[in-house]
C-alpha cells in the first residue's frame, strides 16, 4: 500500500478541523491580545466594556451575560473600576443591587480597542466576503463549546 493510499483510507485527514481550528485560532488569539493592549486591556476587560457599552446593566446580569462567576466578575469591575473605566452604583430602586456603567475613560479606552479590534479583524478577513463572515460566524456557533471548557489564561 502507497502512503497516498494509506492516508486516503485513514480516519483522520492530515488537517484535522480541531487542530486546524486551533492553530489558528491561536494565533488569532495572539493578535487579538496584542491589539486589546493598545488600550491596556485584558480580554475580560474589553469585553465587560463592550457589554456596557449599551448602558448600565445589573452587576447579576452582567455576570450572566459574560458567562462568569459573580466572584470573578467582582476582580474585573475592581480592575476596571480601579482605572476609571467603569463604576458600580446602588440602583435607586432596590439598595441591594448594583448597576455597572461604562465611564468616559471607559468608553475612550473601548473607542481605541475598537479601533484596534477592526484593523486585526479586517486583516485576518480580507480574503472572505460578507458572505463569508456571516458563514463562518454561523458555522462557529455551532460547534460543541462552552464556558465550562474554557480556561482563562490572563
Amino acid at each position: 500500500m502507497s502512503d497516498m493510499t494509506a492516508a486516503q483510507d485513514s480516519p483522520h485527514p492530515p488537517q484535522r478541523l480541531g487542530l486546524l481550528l486551533a492553530w489558528h485560532g491561536s494565533i488569532t488569539e495572539t493578535r487579538m491580545k496584542k491589539a486589546l493592549s493598545t488600550a491596556g486591556l485584558t480580554p475580560r476587560h474589553a469585553m465587560t466594556l463592550m457589554h456596557l457599552e449599551d448602558g448600565p446593566i445589573g452587576q447579576r446580569a452582567l455576570a450572566e451575560r459574560l458567562e462568569v462567576d459573580p466572584s470573578v466578575l467582582v476582580g474585573i469591575l475592581n480592575d476596571l473600576e480601579g482605572e476609571g473605566l467603569a463604576v458600580r452604583r446602588r440602583d435607586p430602586a432596590d439598595r441591594r443591587r448594583h448597576n455597572v456603567a461604562i465611564t468616559e475613560a471607559g468608553s475612550s479606552a473601548l473607542a481605541k480597542t475598537n479601533a484596534a479590534l477592526d484593523e486585526v479583524e479586517l486583516s485576518l478577513f480580507s480574503a472572505f466576503s460578507q458572505q463569508d463572515q456571516d458563514a463562518l460566524r454561523t458555522l462557529l456557533g455551532r460547534i460543541d463549546s462552552n464556558a465550562e471548557h474554557f480556561e482563562c489564561g490572563e
